[in-house]
């Protein structure tokens, strides 16, 4: 019997426009299992999708740096993993000075903060309908890292993503994790922030079982998650590398991949399941037919 089900959002439960689709909404709401989303996002930017599914209980921001759930419209942090003030300003310094065209902001728990209104920054806009906090002035752009739960940089061009990823790599900073989370964006969160953290205080809370469990993801983040789940189920639009670890390859997220999924895939695993505990629970009786009769 599946029990959780656990998700990722852009690229796997949302669209290129960065929506739920109604149809994806009524099939997570009707699959009556337990959904938990599973993301890069912040909690501002979960709110929206958490609403349109139903959704209460923990949820997982920033790569695992967050476990959080919504109280009386408040977040209430459950486990919390933010980069040093240090660290994150001595990042935030050296991206200014070696990469100045680079879109860059950052998270603190409520808030989305920028120096320069860029493309990245209005390309995360339209797909999260959130608005930064600007900060014109660069050194308290800078200064001002407290609580700092995610780093977030942005570029179309693929040869300045690969520089500044390549010298991030250089500083050999322990405490920090780097990696990509969609084709324009390198995030940067604490080492102890990921994905797989956030499930395994699910699995502990619930008492779940990897067999009772289910995963949808398209990206590198979403691997130690799928890792954790007895069935990773990976979206058409996913690399190569991470459709190797795929229970099953579902469609696009822009062709309701994760709807379809849960008609063709999630659901025969819970007819499977119920079958068997069915015909479990008839053996058992035929065996005590013999003493009750």
């Amino acid at each position: 019997m599946i029990k959780r089900i656990f998700s990722d959002m852009d690229g796997t439960l949302l669209t290129s426009q960065g929506q739920v689709s109604s149809e994806t909404a009524k099939a997570v709401r009707r699959s009556n299992i337990p959904f938990t989303l599973v993301s890069a996002r912040a909690p501002m930017e979960m709110k929206e999708t958490m609403d349109q599914l139903g959704l209460i209980g923990p949820q997982v921001a920033f790569n695992g740096g967050l476990i959080f759930s919504y109280e009386k419209g408040k977040i209430r942090p459950l486990h919390t993993a933010i980069i040093p003030k240090q660290t994150a300003h001595h990042l935030l310094s050296l991206i200014r000075q070696e990469f100045p065209k680079l879109s860059l902001s950052y998270y603190d728990l409520n808030h989305w903060y920028c120096d320069k209104i860029d493309a990245g920054i209005r390309y995360e806009h339209e797909l999260t309908k959130q608005t930064p906090h600007f900060i014109q002035n660069q050194k308290t752009f800078l200064a001002a890292c407290e609580n700092i739960f995610k780093l977030m940089l942005i570029t179309f061009d693929e040869e300045e993503m690969l520089a500044v990823e390549k010298r991030l790599r250089t500083l050999s900073l322990e405490e920090i994790t780097i990696q990509r989370s969609g084709r324009y964006y390198l995030e940067i969160t604490s080492k102890k922030a990921k994905k797989s953290k956030g499930i395994a205080y699910i699995f502990k809370k619930e008492r779940l079982k990897k067999e009772e469990t289910i995963a949808f993801g398209d990206g590198h983040n979403d691997l130690p998650m799928f890792d954790m789940v007895g069935y990773p189920i990976v979206m058409e639009n996913a690399l190569n590398e991470v459709k190797e670890k795929a229970y099953k390859i579902t469609k696009s997220n822009d062709e309701d991949g994760v709807r379809y999924a849960l008609k063709h895939y999630v659901k025969p695993l819970q007819q499977i399941t119920k079958s068997r505990k069915e015909r479990f629970l008839k053996k058992g009786a035929s065996l005590l037919l013999p003493f009750i009769s």
